[in-house]
C-alpha cells in the first residue's frame, strides 16, 4: 500500500472505531414488541399491522410476541423487567393505567416504571349483540335485561369495556353480570355464535363480522360517533350520559433512552403516511391517533385521576 494511503488509513482509524462508553447503534437486533393479550383481539392485529409498516423505517424487523394473561399484567411485567435498551417494547391498551383500580395489587407501577413512546390509536368501544338475540336496540336490550335480572351477561376483555358494561347497568338499574375473555377475538366467536347474549369490545375486534349479517351494534362508547358504525348512535344520544374512549398505545421499559424515544416515535410517523397501511387500519376499523410521549403521559396521568375519582365513589371495586 501507498505511503499517502496508509498515512490517511491511520487517520480514519480512530473515526471508525467506537468511542469508549459509547452506545451501540439501536436497533442492534430485532425489536421485541410484546402484546400482553392473546392472539387474534384488536390490539394483536394492530401490532402486526404497524410491525410490517415498520419495516422501511428500521434496519432491524419488529416481532410481535403474545404473552397473554392477568389482565395484561403478565406481558407488561415482562416488559417492566426488561432492559431498557430499546429491543423490548409493548403495546398496551388504556386499562394499562386502570388496572391499578381494578386488580388487587399490581408487581409494577404502570406509570412510573414504563417508558412512553407513542400513542397508537383511539379506541372506540361498540356494544355488539348477536343478530338472533331477542332485541334490535339499545333500549330494547335493557328492557330485556330488566325482565331477565343476572341472566343477560355483558361480555369484555379488560378494565375499560367491564367498566363501561357496568357502569352503564348501573346508571339504567339492571343486574347484568360481567363475563370476562381473554381477548376481543373470544368475546365476537361467542356473540356470533350466541353464547354470549351483548358484549363491549373495541371497533377492530367487531370489524371482521360485520360482513357476515351474525352481529349487531348497538351503541358506541364515545362522546361523537365512530366513523366505521356511522349508523350507530353513542350512549349520550340514546340517553345514557356516559362517554368513554380508550386507545393503544407503545411503551417501553423505564429509563428507555431519549434518543430511542426519538427514534421509535419518528419511525412511526414514517409508517403512519403509508397508503397500505392506511388501508389496513380502516380495513380493521381503527382511528389512528399518533402523538408524541409527552401526550401519552398527561392523557395517562388525567385518566389516572378519573380512575381514582371513581374507585373512591365505589365504582371500581378490585377483583378478589
Amino acid at each position: 500500500m501507498p505511503l499517502a494511503r496508509r498515512g490517511l488509513l491511520a487517520a480514519a482509524l480512530p473515526l471508525l472505531a467506537p468511542r469508549a462508553g459509547a452506545q451501540p447503534a439501536w436497533p442492534a437486533r430485532p425489536i421485541r414488541l410484546v402484546v400482553p393479550y392473546a392472539p387474534g383481539g384488536g390490539t394483536d392485529l394492530l401490532a402486526r399491522a404497524l410491525a410490517e409498516a415498520l419495516r422501511p423505517a428500521l434496519p432491524q424487523p419488529v416481532v410481535v410476541e403474545n404473552r397473554s394473561g392477568g389482565a395484561g399484567v403478565i406481558g407488561s411485567d415482562l416488559v417492566a423487567r426488561a432492559e431498557p435498551d430499546g429491543h423490548t417494547l409493548m403495546a398496551v391498551v388504556s386499562t394499562h393505567v386502570a388496572n391499578r383500580y381494578h386488580l388487587p395489587q399490581l408487581p409494577y407501577d404502570p406509570i412510573r416504571d414504563f417508558t412512553p413512546i407513542a400513542m397508537l390509536t383511539r379506541n372506540t368501544m361498540v356494544l355488539v349483540a348477536g343478530a338472533g338475540q331477542p332485541f334490535p336496540d339499545l333500549r330494547a336490550m335493557l328492557d330485556h335485561a330488566r325482565r331477565n335480572p343476572g341472566r343477560v351477561g355483558t361480555g369484555s376483555t379488560e378494565a375499560l369495556s367491564s367498566f363501561i358494561g357496568q357502569e352503564l347497568a348501573r346508571r339504567a338499574g339492571v343486574d347484568m353480570p360481567d363475563v370476562q375473555y381473554r381477548s376481543g377475538g373470544q368475546l365476537m366467536n361467542d356473540v356470533v355464535a350466541g353464547h354470549l347474549p351483548v358484549g363491549w369490545t373495541s371497533t377492530v375486534s367487531a370489524m371482521p363480522h360485520m360482513g357476515t349479517g351474525r352481529v349487531r351494534v348497538l351503541a358506541a362508547s364515545t362522546p361523537t360517533r365512530t366513523p366505521f358504525f356511522p349508523e350507530v348512535p353513542t350512549l349520550r344520544e340514546q340517553g345514557v350520559d356516559l362517554a368513554l374512549a380508550g386507545w393503544v398505545a407503545m411503551f417501553g421499559p423505564a429509563g428507555l433512552p431519549e434518543p430511542v424515544v426519538r427514534r421509535l416515535h419518528a419511525a412511526l410517523a414514517e409508517a403512519y403516511t403509508d397508503e397500505t397501511l392506511k388501508s389496513r387500519f380502516a380495513a380493521m376499523g381503527v382511528e389512528p391517533d399518533l402523538r408524541p410521549a409527552a401526550a401519552l403521559l398527561e392523557a395517562m396521568r388525567e385518566e389516572d385521576r378519573l380512575w381514582s375519582a371513581a374507585a373512591a365513589a365505589g365504582h371500581i371495586r378490585p377483583q378478589q
